[in-house]
């Protein structure tokens, strides 16, 4: 999706929790931490209370954006920032596009990276041409030359 596409189908905090309601429970919502289905909704708080465990919870409980204080449709929007381009983006850019400081903007680029990168680099991997060493090799000497290091 495009920064476009994220304001139009997320234009509130409210659109980001229930989309995340229904990827997360497909309407029927569950205590993360027992899995009850007796769950009361308590709205002002845009929270649930389960009456097995008597815990209070939210939608965001064990995901990227637990206890965190910056509004999901931003949220949203840095994980449309960082997924579309081909080469990474800084934490300094991410920061500048969003309108948090750095620090934030780097806090939220680990935790997606650290979503993100689950299953990175698992089944079958293409990769296009890069120059891999210094200008004075060409590359099929830089690149056997890090085979042969590998297997040895």
């Amino acid at each position: 999706m495009n920064i476009v596409q994220i304001y139009k189908q997320f234009p509130t905090q409210k659109a980001c929790l229930k989309h995340l309601e229904a990827v997360r429970w497909n309407g029927k919502p569950k205590c993360t931490y027992c899995n009850s289905l007796r769950v009361t909704t308590t709205p002002k708080e845009n929270r649930f209370h389960c009456n097995s465990c008597n815990t209070s919870f939210s939608v965001t409980v064990q995901t990227i954006f637990h206890k965190t204080k910056v509004d999901l449709q931003l949220w949203f929007l840095a994980i449309a920032i960082i997924t579309n381009p081909k080469k990474g983006i800084s934490a300094r850019q991410l920061g500048r596009d969003l309108g948090v400081n750095k620090n934030t903007a780097w806090s939220m680029l680990i935790r997606i990276r650290k979503a993100e990168g689950s299953n990175l680099l698992q089944g079958i991997i293409k990769a296009d041409t890069t120059y891999i060493g210094n200008k004075n090799r060409d590359n099929e000497n830089v690149f056997s030359l890090i085979i042969e290091r590998s297997v040895a």
